[in-house]
């Protein structure tokens, strides 16, 4: 079974979009594998678009927070908040029917609570001029934790509201 076969792409996204809306969060939902069931880009800062934009940037930063995170999630099938290697923000909530896991939903790329962005990992990974990281950064907003659990209540109420089945 897979995500569109519980909901439609417009119902998916229309989640990532509500989660934008609400948190400023860059939302996705992702497969069983990691990828993107959709195409919507709404940034929650500058710096993200130049780490995605490097081919090391998505691969050892932006997946493999993702992968970490939801294999946490999907073994304890419950939400799970970290950061990524470049020190921003990402949290993902596993998505069920009944004890099948299909993917997971969450959102990423503000500081969490007192955090900073990496400038060093980012320069030594990416060839990113320190400056220019500072540059890209300077005003990425902050998200407290509990904000972010107050977002995963959200999606997981969310979830629960639109597929019966889900745990």
């Amino acid at each position: 079974m897979k995500l569109t076969d519980l909901l439609p792409l417009e119902t998916w996204k229309a989640l990532e979009e509500e989660i934008f809306a609400r948190y400023g969060l860059q939302s996705s939902v992702f497969d069983i594998d990691g990828f993107r069931i959709t195409d919507t880009k709404h940034w929650a800062n500058r710096l993200c678009p130049v780490i995605k934009a490097d081919d090391r940037g998505q691969t050892y930063i932006c997946a493999v927070a993702h992968m970490n995170l939801a294999v946490v999630s999907q073994r304890t099938k419950e939400p799970v908040i970290g950061e990524c290697d470049a020190g921003l923000s990402k949290m993902v909530v596993p998505i069920f029917c009944g004890d099948e896991f299909l993917g997971a939903a969450g959102g990423c790329g503000l500081r969490l609570d007192d955090g900073e962005v990496d400038t060093f990992m980012l320069n030594k990974l990416l060839d990113l001029p320190e400056e220019r990281t500072k540059e890209l950064s300077d005003d990425i907003a902050s998200m407290s934790t509990a904000q972010m659990q107050e977002l995963a209540d959200f999606i997981k109420d969310w979830l629960k509201q639109h597929i019966p089945e889900a745990k």
